[in-house]
């Protein structure tokens, strides 16, 4: 078994697939890690909408201003999962979350808290605010009716607390997710096997069918 094992490993498509695999391994290892260590499902995310980004000059691109005080599209932040309890609701200093969109559970929200309410029985709630809606902008005072339209974020949504943001990286993440990036994506990879895997068979069949007739011709002349 031991040299059929060793004879299998020689052959370079098995070794590019075992590196493929291993590689494959290794990033669901350390994203199930970064899962673990961070105490939230949701480790890491690209913000996709302007509602954090206070604007500068009508732009909110991330690109012209990427380290402003806010979030901004194309940012990939870090997230952390903790007790509710413990989130910071003193606004404008106060943290911004993720959530569950409480009439969309299915849509990630990101934004800050702007006021919290604990129920008789101890339940927390959040009232949330992007930090560029109008009319008052983060860090000004705002009113109740500046909330989010959605209105109270019960603690059993809420994904975790952002804990640093890093500039453009989200966009390639962006990239992936809209109708070009994705396929362009596995127009790549299919390219990038034929290349690997396919060119190489080709060359080969070719060569082999070179000494092939050669091999013929050169029967032929000895008879």
């Amino acid at each position: 078994m031991t040299a059929t094992f060793k004879k299998l490993w020689k052959n370079e498509y098995i070794q590019t697939a075992a590196i493929i695999g291993l590689i494959i391994l290794i990033v669901l290892g350390l994203w199930f890690t970064v899962q673990i260590v961070l105490n939230t499902a949701y480790p890491a995310l690209a913000v996709v909408s302007g509602s954090m980004c206070i604007p500068q000059d009508a732009q909110c691109d991330g690109w012209t201003h990427p380290f402003d005080r806010t979030l901004h599209i194309g940012d990939l932040i870090i997230i952390q999962g903790l007790d509710p309890s413990e989130l910071n609701a003193d606004y404008p200093d106060s943290d911004i979350i993720v959530f569950h969109k409480p009439t969309d559970p299915e849509e990630l929200i990101v934004h800050r808290i702007a006021a919290k309410e604990v129920s008789e029985d101890g339940t927390i709630s959040f009232y949330t605010k992007g930090d560029g809606n109008p009319a008052h902008k983060w860090p000004n005072h705002i009113q109740p009716t500046e909330y989010d339209p959605w209105g109270k974020v019960s603690e059993d949504l809420v994904v975790g607390k952002v804990i640093m943001r890093i500039p453009w990286v989200g966009h390639a993440i962006l990239f992936m997710r809209n109708s070009i990036g994705l396929p362009l994506i596995i127009a790549l990879m299919i390219i990038l096997l034929f290349i690997e895997f396919v060119l190489p068979l080709l060359k080969r069949n070719r060569a082999l069918k070179s000494d092939l007739e050669q091999l013929e011709t050169d029967l032929e002349k000895r008879l």
